[in-house]
């Protein structure tokens, strides 16, 4: 296992996603734990390793590795990659997601399988494409991210407050990752967001109840707040992780926040040590990072 010193903030941004994913995969789908969980665990709903990611990080891997292949963020490309993925590990992947990619490889075209999923669900403001764009923020520069999150958001998630919750937390991780302030990056994230509910939510954090869901709201904001009151790294994803609910995906946002602010030198060894596929995700933060627009 590579260490390297430096802030590597965009490295930190992914490594840390996958830190808070592995550490969030045993608490899943739980209420939340009467004992504060600290270290790499195995278990969860799908009993994964010690240590092992989950389709939160996979997904973030292959938005990041579109881009640097594509040198741009590329909509055939990106689906293809998703799917690639997905066809290894199905029961890994929430249900607004699935559904998608079984019409697109079914041979419905992206755009009217994005239409269908929305409508058969009943929605699609569900935090698959949150937990995924956050490579976009390191890659391209606020307020360009912002525009393409959503865009990204919509190729299986229709419902704009999905896309809006993305664009605000990447617009955050692209400011942070440049080396602005968090407080500078949360008010640009505000001024830039133009749907009213994740305005008002996101952009007023302090004045709503916590909720570890599944609703793109709901896990924005519990990763967002938890990451604006934490005043380290790993208090932050500790804070997000043991929270219950939908735990990995919490976990993984809240850590590419903090990663994006705190840096790669401030994640415990023993995190990076145990975290599944550490050192390609150096390398590929990096290579995202030599390829990025501004």
């Amino acid at each position: 296992m590579k260490f390297i010193s430096g802030n590597l903030r965009h490295v930190g941004s992914l490594v840390a996603l996958a830190i808070g994913d592995a550490l969030g995969a045993p608490l899943e789908g739980y209420a939340q734990p009467e004992a504060w969980a600290t270290q790499m665990l195995p278990g969860g709903r799908h009993f994964r390793k010690k240590g092992q990611v989950t389709d939160d990080t996979l997904q973030a891997k292959a938005v990041a590795e579109s881009l640097v292949a594509c040198g741009r963020f590329d909509q055939k490309d990106l689906i293809s990659r998703l799917i690639s993925g997905y066809r290894d590990l199905p029961e890994w992947y929430g249900p607004t997601s699935s559904l998608f990619f079984d019409l697109v490889q079914q041979g419905t075209l992206p755009h009217r399988a994005a239409l269908l999923v929305h409508h058969r669900r009943g929605g699609s403001r569900s935090n698959g494409s949150v937990m995924r764009g956050f490579p976009l923020g390191i890659f391209h520069p606020a307020p360009e991210v912002y525009e393409i999150s959503l865009r990204s958001s919509g190729l299986t998630h229709l419902d704009p407050v999905a896309g809006h919750c993305s664009a605000f937390l990447n617009t955050m991780v692209s400011d942070m990752c440049r080396g602005k302030s968090r407080a500078t990056a949360f008010r640009h994230a505000r001024a830039l967001c133009t749907d009213d509910e994740v305005h008002a939510v996101l952009g007023n954090y302090d004045q709503h109840n916590i909720v570890p869901g599944l609703d793109a709201v709901e896990c924005s904001h519990a990763a967002l707040s938890r990451f604006m009151h934490a005043k380290t790294l790993e208090k932050a994803i500790l804070s997000a992780i043991n929270l219950g609910g939908d735990a990995d995906t919490v976990g993984a946002c809240t850590g590419a926040l903090a990663g994006a602010y705190w840096g790669l030198h401030s994640l415990p060894e023993r995190w990076c040590r145990e975290l599944e596929g550490y050192d390609e995700l150096v390398q590929l933060a990096e290579r995202v990072w030599e390829k990025r627009v501004g």
